[in-house]
């Protein structure tokens, strides 16, 4: 079982050190959007060789959002391994060990996986609307969706809300998701971990747990434990 702990406590960590750069990115970006808009004054950026890839500022501007929608739900899982969510801890802290990962395997069971699954419900009917034609309604009823899956279609909608503005609203829906299907994942980690630590005593504590560190004398900054 600590195979499957190894496994995906490691893909969450490998996904969540990748898209945290996604923090870096849109800060060079807004720098960008600033000096061509106060210094240069153009409409737009273009960058590229050949056929160069040209948007409007409006457009670079609201796609800053996109990657903050990628740091909050693809690093979720990877902050959770690392301990850095912050959590209202009432009687956590005065019980004992094998009595605390009781409670993590009772809160991975009866919260993170239902509420995983009732946010995958509702962000995968969400983003195929974005997705196909006709679109489906909560309101349908059964034959009138056997109707429309007769002329069922892909058609990805790429609708801004602005008229030069980021029009790639649908990859939120896709991002929430993989949010959904990270928390779930990790949700299995963190029963699969809380067991063996249950069964094996205190001395697991922490077993093949891959913690980022900044170094020796830098503890007191690490997460918010």
């Amino acid at each position: 079982m600590w195979g499957y702990v190894r496994v995906l406590e490691g893909f969450a960590n490998t996904v969540g050190r990748f898209f945290a750069w996604a923090g870096l990115l849109m800060v060079i970006q807004q720098i960008i959007i600033v000096f061509m808009q106060r210094i240069f004054t153009r409409p737009d950026i273009s960058f590229g060789f050949g056929i160069p890839l040209q948007f409007d500022i409006s457009w670079f501007a609201e796609e800053l959002k996109l990657y903050n929608a990628m740091v909050v739900c693809l690093c979720m899982a990877y902050t959770f391994v690392q301990g850095g969510h912050v959590r209202v801890d009432l009687i956590y802290s005065s019980v004992r060990f094998r009595t605390k990962k009781v409670i993590d395997m009772f809160g991975a069971l009866f919260f993170m996986m239902p509420v995983a699954v009732i946010i995958w419900l509702y962000g995968w009917f969400f983003m195929w609307r974005h997705l196909i034609v006709p679109n489906p309604s909560a309101s349908d009823t059964l034959d009138r969706l056997l109707n429309k899956s007769r002329a069922l279609r892909w058609n990805v909608e790429t609708i801004g809300f602005s008229p030069n503005g980021f029009n790639g609203y649908f990859l939120f829906k896709v991002l929430l998701c993989m949010f959904t299907a990270m928390v779930f994942l990790q949700a299995m980690a963190m029963f699969f971990r809380s067991f063996q630590e249950w069964r094996e005593g205190e001395e697991s504590a922490g077993k093949y747990l891959d913690k980022d560190t900044l170094g020796d004398g830098e503890e007191a900054y690490e997460g918010t434990h």
